[in-house]
């Protein structure tokens, strides 16, 4: 199921477009201000989000950037904004696709399936885009993941519980409820918003360290994947 969060500071807006997405079996949720969209993050990162220009304690603009810098997932702006000049510093930002406040529910609901297919495909061919100068290690004795430039970055168990799990299956999509299973066997009332947000947390944990984004993808109905090189983990 397609995770989006809508950032719609119009209570009426942001419901309908809600409850229209929850509709057609896509996991929809709205918040209306970007420190709200930052906590939504935290607790469970989005596939999708869907967001204004105009909110009443952030620029859009400057929010798409933010995501961005410590984030993967895709950008659709929704805005009144329709000038050239506008649309071209949308997509300067990072916006995936454009839209103006007077599309209709469905072409909304067309641009989000449209994107999802988008991500999915970029993401299953990011394992064989990149050489094998790119690869990342794991190191299990040190709990900690280095690189392909050398930067180390140290991990709490269950950073290195995570990686662990998708590194050791590099490429390939592993289920969120999988994940789930194997990392909270010793953790009681763990579940898949606790993944998302210790997902979150390390990517912006090595984008900050390293200068460079963790390449972990949510691909689309299937779950996490490793989508980088990996030399063989040490013990």
């Amino acid at each position: 199921m397609i995770s989006v969060l809508v950032v719609e500071d119009e209570p009426s807006l942001r419901a309908d477009l809600v409850d229209y997405l929850t509709l057609k079996g896509l996991n929809a949720r709205g918040v209306g201000n970007g420190a709200s969209f930052r906590d939504a993050v935290a607790a469970d990162a989005p596939e999708i989000v869907i967001l204004d220009v105009g909110l009443p304690d952030a620029d859009g603009f400057e929010l798409a950037e933010e995501i961005r810098r410590t984030a993967d997932f895709g950008i659709i702006m929704l805005t009144a904004l329709a000038e050239p000049e506008d649309r071209i510093r949308g997509f300067e930002a990072g916006a995936d696709i454009y839209l103006m406040k007077q599309a209709t529910l469905r072409e909304i609901e067309a641009a989000v399936l449209s994107l999802a297919r988008r991500l999915s495909a970029r993401a299953g061919q990011g394992s064989e885009s990149v050489g094998a100068r790119d690869a990342w290690s794991l190191d299990r004795e040190g709990w900690q993941l280095t690189a392909p430039d050398g930067c180390v970055t140290r991990l709490t168990a269950t950073e290195f519980a995570f990686l662990a799990l998708v590194l050791e299956r590099a490429g390939e999509p592993i289920s969120r409820d999988d994940l789930v299973r194997q990392i909270a066997r010793p953790i009681p009332h763990w579940d898949s918003r606790h993944l998302d947000s210790v997902v979150s947390r390390l990517r912006r944990k090595v984008q900050g360290h390293c200068g460079r984004p963790l390449p972990v993808k949510m691909i689309y109905g299937r779950g996490y994947a490793f989508t980088a090189p990996v030399k063989s983990m040490r013990a």
